[in-house]
C-alpha cells in the first residue's frame, strides 16, 4: 500500500479484495462482516472510505464497523479493510 487519498486507496484495497475473494471461490455477496480502518482524525475521511466500500457492495448490506485509527501498518497506507466471507453451495 503507499502514495494516494483516502479513496484512491479505498478503491484499491477493495480491487484487492474482490481479486482475494475471486481466489477463494468467493465474491463480496459472500462477505458477512467487514470492519474497515481509516488512518486519520479527520471525519471526512472515513466517511469517503465508506463511500467507496459502500458502492462496491452494492445491494449486498453485509454488517460493517468503520473505525478511525491513528496509524496503519505500512507507511503511507490510510486503509485496511477486513472481511469475513462465507462460502456457501452455489
Amino acid at each position: 500500500m503507499g502514495a494516494g487519498d483516502v479513496t484512491s486507496q479505498t478503491e484499491q484495497v477493495m480491487a484487492n479484495l474482490t481479486g482475494a475473494l475471486a481466489d477463494a471461490g468467493c465474491a463480496l455477496t459472500d462477505v458477512a462482516k467487514t470492519t474497515v480502518y481509516v488512518a486519520s482524525s479527520a471525519r471526512e475521511d472515513p466517511v469517503a472510505a465508506w463511500q467507496v466500500v459502500s458502492a462496491a457492495f452494492g445491494g449486498h448490506d453485509a454488517p460493517s464497523t468503520l473505525l478511525g485509527v491513528t496509524v496503519l501498518g505500512y507507511p503511507d497506507q490510510l486503509v485496511e479493510v477486513e472481511a469475513i466471507a462465507v462460502r456457501g453451495k452455489h
